[in-house]
């Protein structure tokens, strides 16, 4: 099975999607601020799922599983962050978090998987 054909992938590629939609509206301040550790911390979670797929060995597949589920906490910590300063609305604060949870879930999942091979 081919990484692009992953749940987790193609969910975590639907969150960097509506990270880049919610950011735009986001003060042009905050351009070298949070927009750019948002979009990095969502970038690195397909990316870090396609890299680890890519190895030769469960366990070094499972480390950049790890970092992915990283950049995922990561980026739910500047949601939050971005809601504190009040930069999204209650409606998108909630889309963003689902996907969130959606990622967690199937990452999380995924890496139990993996570690039990």
């Amino acid at each position: 099975m081919e990484y692009t054909d992953l749940d987790i992938w193609k969910e975590s590629r639907k969150l960097v999607k509506l990270v880049y939609k919610q950011t735009k509206s986001f003060p042009k301040d905050e351009v070298y601020g949070l927009i750019s550790q948002m979009r990095r911390s969502s970038i690195s979670i397909p990316s870090n799922i396609a890299e680890g797929c890519g190895r030769r060995t469960s366990a070094d597949t499972i480390q950049f599983l790890h970092i992915a589920r990283g950049s995922l906490y990561e980026l739910e910590t500047q949601l939050y962050l971005s809601l504190d300063q009040d930069y999204l609305a209650d409606t998108d604060f909630n889309s963003l978090l689902k996907q969130i949870k959606t990622c967690k879930k199937l990452l999380n999942g995924f890496i139990n998987y993996y570690s039990s091979k």
